[in-house]
């Protein structure tokens, strides 16, 4: 339970750091970035695990390069669930999913 705790505090540390540095990327304040991150790690428990098997061959096809796509996906999800959570473009949306995937990788 600790442990997910601080990765819980990791990725929004994160996600803090991406917004500092990605344009287009906004969050009101720490107390958001909690938020967002808990938000989108219930979304990717959720919902990760079942569009990876419905969209399996496109995955497959393209060397597992489409779970970008789907993380960008939830990422979307999550800022429209939340008010307090602006990103301006598919673009940012899209790099914004890569970086935080990079930054949780490395904290796990």
């Amino acid at each position: 339970m600790l442990a997910l705790g601080i990765y819980w505090l990791l990725s929004a540390l994160s996600g803090t750091a991406i917004s500092k540095y990605l344009s287009g990327f906004r969050v009101n304040g720490f107390g958001t970035v909690l938020i967002v991150a808990g938000v989108d790690g219930i979304l990717h428990a959720v919902l990760s695990t079942i569009l990876k098997i419905i969209l399996f061959l496109p995955m497959w096809l393209i060397f597992g390069l489409f779970v970008s796509v789907i993380n960008a996906c939830l990422l979307y999800i999550t800022e429209e669930l939340l008010d307090s959570f602006n990103i301006d473009a598919w673009l940012t949306t899209f790099i914004g999913a890569a970086l935080l995937t990079i930054l949780n990788g490395i904290w796990a």
